[in-house]
C-alpha cells in the first residue's frame, strides 16, 4: 500500500518508493506496477500525475483528482513555480554550495517516442553539501573513497536534470545506472545492501489551485537510502535538514 502525504478534494500526493514507475513506459513493458494504478486501486478513485519522479527515485509524487486542478498545477510547474528539495549522496565532495547552469538537450522520452533535432534547454540547479567522509578503501583509482550528502533545488525541470547536473559536475550519484559510475554503484551495493539509486524528493511546494493557500509536503528518507545514511554518521546531518524544512 502506497503511504499517502497529503489529499485534499482536488490533490493527492504518495511517498513513492524507488523501483516504482508513475505510470506505463513505452520502454518498460514488461513492468504491471505503476503509482497511478495503484494509488487509482487504492482510493478508488482516478488519479492524474501532475509531474514525475525517476523510477530510481523516491519521495514526494503529486497527482490531481480533477483535469481543472492538473490543468493549473500543470501551469505552475511549466512556470518553474514549484518549489522542489532533493537529497542526494553523489561521489566525491563538491563545493559547500553551489549553482549549476548548463542547458541540457531533450532526451529519449521514457514514456513516449525518442525526440530528436531539439535545442538544449536552459537548465538550473542550486546544490549545499550537508555533510562528507572519506572512507579508508580503495574503490575506484584512488586509495580512499570520498562521497558527500548533498541538498539539491531544481530551478527548471528538466528530464534528468539532477542526474546530469552532478554528472556534469563530476559528482554523480551514486546508484545512477546511466549517468553514474558502476564501480561505486556496486560498492555501495555489496558494502550497504543498497542497489537503489540515492536521490529522493524531499519537498514539494506550491500554491493550492482553489485555494489562496501555499502547500508543503514533505516526505522522511526511507528504506535503503536512510540505512546508508545512518552507516556513514550522517543521520545528525540530514535531521538537521530535515528540521529546517520544517522550520
Amino acid at each position: 500500500m502506497l503511504t499517502i502525504l497529503y489529499r485534499d478534494p482536488q490533490l493527492i500526493a504518495i511517498d513513492k518508493p524507488a523501483g516504482l514507475l508513475t505510470h506505463r513506459s513505452d520502454i518498460d513493458r514488461h513492468e504491471t506496477r505503476f503509482a497511478v494504478q495503484m494509488l487509482r486501486d487504492q482510493i478508488g478513485q482516478h488519479v492524474q500525475p501532475v509531474h514525475r519522479l525517476d523510477r530510481g527515485t523516491s519521495g514526494v509524487l503529486l497527482f490531481a483528482l480533477d483535469a481543472a486542478a492538473r490543468r493549473a498545477l500543470g501551469a505552475q510547474f511549466e512556470r518553474n513555480e514549484v518549489r522542489k528539495r532533493y537529497l542526494a549522496v553523489v561521489r566525491g565532495w563538491p563545493d559547500e554550495s553551489g549553482s549549476i547552469d548548463h542547458p541540457l538537450s531533450r532526451q529519449h522520452d521514457d514514456y513516449g517516442a525518442p525526440l530528436k533535432n531539439q535545442a538544449p534547454q536552459d537548465a538550473r540547479t542550486e546544490y549545499r553539501r550537508l555533510a562528507c567522509v572519506e572512507l579508508p578503501i580503495a574503490v575506484d583509482r584512488y586509495a580512499s573513497a570520498r562521497y558527500a550528502l548533498l541538498a539539491l533545488n531544481p530551478l527548471t525541470g528538466r528530464r534528468h536534470q539532477l542526474r546530469r547536473h552532478m554528472k556534469h559536475i563530476a559528482h554523480p550519484i551514486v546508484g545512477d545506472a546511466t549517468h553514474g559510475k558502476g564501480i561505486h554503484n556496486r560498492f555501495f551495493k555489496q558494502r550497504f545492501g543498497c542497489d537503489r539509486m540515492l536521490l529522493a524528493c524531499t519537498e514539494l511546494a506550491f500554491r493550492h489551485p482553489f485555494r489562496d493557500e501555499s502547500i508543503c509536503i514533505r516526505a522522511p528518507l526511507g528504506d535503503r537510502f536512510a540505512t546508508v545514511v545512518e552507516r556513514l554518521g550522517w543521520a545528525d546531518d540530514a535531521r538537521r535538514h530535515w528540521e529546517l524544512q520544517n522550520s
